[in-house]
């Protein structure tokens, strides 16, 4: 199939009833091959943004390429074919030390007294996401929050302080899209050189081919539904893009994130996520011990 009308056509009939249809199109096009072409028409008119349809765009052409035929219902999910590197990624000379492929329930507090509490409830993964740009205050609150964390089997993950993590000799440090891109060179061979774990958040495929570029421990996709904690730079990704995420991202532990809830946890489960991150379906319950407890305990059904 040569022509990109086509294969506009085909890729929305085989797609469209799985991501949705929103009639979007594409802003520019930096090549002329009628895959590569059709595809990103595809692609945008299925609500994928600039970068990320640009992104699928150039995989579905370089699959093309690889196989030898343009097959509309095979959507790309071959690290190869968006430009990544060999996996697994924990084979790589440069990876981050890897953690459990499945980091289970993984909640996001907002500081060490709140980290303590869940970990004491057993929650295998907590990160503290403490908001402050004094140093001293960050320093303690890690602190704080490392020893609160001692003599339970909670995993600890410092979300952005990274050098505060380090001193504290935190188990495990999360950076979004922007910290990450904030480092130098130096930094981040500072920070690899620490031996600590490394987290990065994602929200769709060009940030997901950036994150794996530092091959980190685990990567975190969403927001997969809408949340009101913070401004994202994208709209819910939703459970289908999860799922097409997960695959691609296989060999990495994966978390989804973003307005998960009791209700909503086993459809997140089923895309093949070994992790689910929540904020307000635990600190906002009115026991939240308890309502740890049955995420829990739905996670292991």
């Amino acid at each position: 199939m040569n022509d990109q009308d086509e294969i506009t056509r085909a890729i929305l009939a085989a797609h469209a009833a799985r991501f949705g249809e929103t009639g979007g199109s594409p802003a520019a096009f930096s090549g002329d091959d009628p895959v590569y072409r059709g595809a990103k028409t595809a692609c945008a008119a299925l609500g994928f943004i600039e970068v990320d349809a640009e992104c699928l765009a150039r995989a579905w052409q370089a699959q093309t390429q690889r196989t030898g035929r343009f097959d509309a219902a095979a959507w790309p999910a071959h690290p190869a074919d968006f430009g990544m590197r060999p996996f697994p990624p924990t084979a790589r000379e440069d990876a981050f030390p890897p953690c459990p492929e499945k980091l289970g329930l993984y909640a996001v507090l907002p500081d060490a007294a709140w980290v303590g509490r869940m970990a004491r409830a057993g929650l295998p993964t907590v990160q503290l996401r403490f908001k402050s740009t004094d140093a001293d205050a960050i320093q303690r609150e890690v602190n704080a929050a490392v020893e609160a964390v001692r003599g339970t089997d909670a995993l600890l993950f410092i979300n952005d302080h990274w050098r505060a993590a380090i001193e504290a000799k935190a188990y495990g440090l999360h950076l979004g899209q922007e910290d990450l891109d904030a480092l130098s060179l130096q930094d981040l061979q500072a920070i690899r050189a620490s031996g600590i774990r490394l987290g990065v958040s994602t929200h769709g495929y060009a940030e997901m081919v950036r994150a794996d570029a530092v091959s980190p421990s685990y990567i975190a996709m969403g927001a997969v539904f809408p949340t009101t904690l913070k401004k994202m730079p994208t709209a819910p990704q939703g459970v289908a893009r999860l799922g097409a995420y997960a695959q691609l991202m296989r060999g990495y532990s994966q978390v989804g994130i973003g307005g998960v809830d009791a209700q909503r946890l086993p459809d997140v489960l089923a895309t093949g996520v070994g992790s689910v991150a929540v904020v307000r379906a635990v600190v906002a319950e009115p026991d939240p011990e308890a309502a740890a407890a049955r995420l829990m305990a739905a996670m292991a059904r």
